[in-house]
């Protein structure tokens, strides 16, 4: 019988296509280039810029830092408690969904799901 995943065993990394810088404020910015027909239109005509920056808060910010490649999301999540305590509470349901909204945008990706890919 195969052993049942479980989410908070998923190993994250960053996505090397996406750059990101720490601003005065000590949040992270993820740097997203603006793509497509639509966009460039709006940059050539509108002055739209030809990046944007998604400015993290300070939870978001706190875990993209621990995002390594070696941590489990679980393991950051021990982290989490450790620094904003109750603050951050439901604890893994939000770091879940927060997760799942960074890897829906590929900002990042799971390196222990890259491995069972490659081993199949």
């Amino acid at each position: 019988m195969a052993k049942k995943e479980n989410y908070l065993d998923y190993i994250p990394k960053h996505n090397s296509l996406y750059e990101y810088t720490t601003n005065k404020q000590g949040r992270v910015e993820i740097q997203v280039k603006n793509k497509g027909m639509f966009n460039k239109i709006a940059q050539i005509f509108f002055k739209r810029p030809k990046y944007s920056n998604i400015e993290l808060d300070d939870f978001g910010s706190f875990i993209w830092e621990r995002i390594d490649g070696e941590t489990s999301i679980y393991e950051m999540g021990a982290a989490v408690r450790e620094r904003f305590g109750k603050e951050a509470e439901p604890l893994y349901e939000r770091l879940s969904k927060f997760m799942k909204i960074l890897h829906g945008n590929g900002f990042v990706v799971y390196v222990n799901k890259l491995k069972n890919k490659r081993s199949e």
